[in-house]
């Protein structure tokens, strides 16, 4: 199993809407990360910074760089690009967070 953590930032005022989101993601999305190989995928909220910590274990790091030339996951770039920071391409601005302890 591979961890993966990453620092994402949300817009001011947006949290309500970010969770909204999340709570109704769509089926082919929460489909597509399974079959890429996430076993399990927790966003955290700052309210404080607005920051966003995602925490993820998957199977493949190979599999999973396939997520973002998904067709779902494009689109959904594309639906959260205006609550967001975001690159040219609709993706989140993502920081990689270093591992550094399991107990």
């Amino acid at each position: 199993m591979i961890k993966k953590a990453f620092r994402m930032k949300l817009y001011a005022g947006y949290e309500q809407e970010y969770t909204r989101r999340h709570q109704e993601i769509w089926p082919e999305m929460r489909q597509m990360l399974k079959e890429q190989g996430a076993q399990s995928y927790s966003i955290f909220f700052d309210a404080q910074t607005n920051d966003l910590y995602g925490y993820l274990e998957i199977e493949d790091e190979q599999r999973w760089d396939q997520v973002a030339s998904t067709a779902i996951n494009q689109k959904w770039w594309h639906y959260m690009a205006d609550i967001m920071e975001t690159n040219s391409d609709d993706s989140p601005r993502t920081i990689d967070l270093k591992h550094v302890f399991d107990l």
